[in-house]
């Protein structure tokens, strides 16, 4: 769990124990956007997969073809399209930071859920809607705990 004063927690593993390292919320979505940005699409599609499952990753991407996110997940597989690609990235970040922050579970439920900042739209559909922005600004009060809307 992350202190609800605009930080998040990150601990780091090290021969003496465990580090704990707080960060702000946007040096978090900073350092996941830094994350991402090295992968190759084919292992962010990988990742997405494992975390979401395929299903939601062709829905968030707008892709029509459940099948589709298991063949871009492979290393030579398909090559997702710009835009396909511009919302896989988006996703990945998202979850970087809410999983880093919360957990796995946590991280999936907001991905699924109805959002008060999206209108009540789920953040999938937002995402798959390049509603990027709105979608930043959803994630940036989530991780600050903020409640108005």
């Amino acid at each position: 769990m992350i202190p609800r004063t605009g930080s998040a927690r990150v601990e780091v593993q090290c021969n003496l124990g465990v580090i704990l390292v707080v960060m702000s919320i946007s040096a978090t979505i900073t350092a996941g956007h830094s994350a991402t940005a090295r992968l190759d699409i084919h292992e962010v599609v990988r990742r997405l997969n494992s975390h979401l499952g395929p299903l939601l990753v062709a829905t968030l991407a707008g892709s029509k073809d459940p099948k589709l996110p298991h063949k871009w997940a492979k290393p030579n597989g398909p090559t997702p399209g710009p835009s396909f690609q511009k919302r896989l990235y988006l996703a990945h970040r998202v979850w970087i930071a809410i999983a880093d922050a919360e957990t796995d579970a946590i991280a999936r439920a907001w991905f699924v859920g109805g959002n008060p900042f999206l209108g009540e739209d789920t953040p999938l559909t937002a995402i798959r809607e390049d509603r990027h922005k709105e979608v930043a600004r959803a994630l940036t009060a989530f991780l600050e705990d903020r409640q108005d809307v």
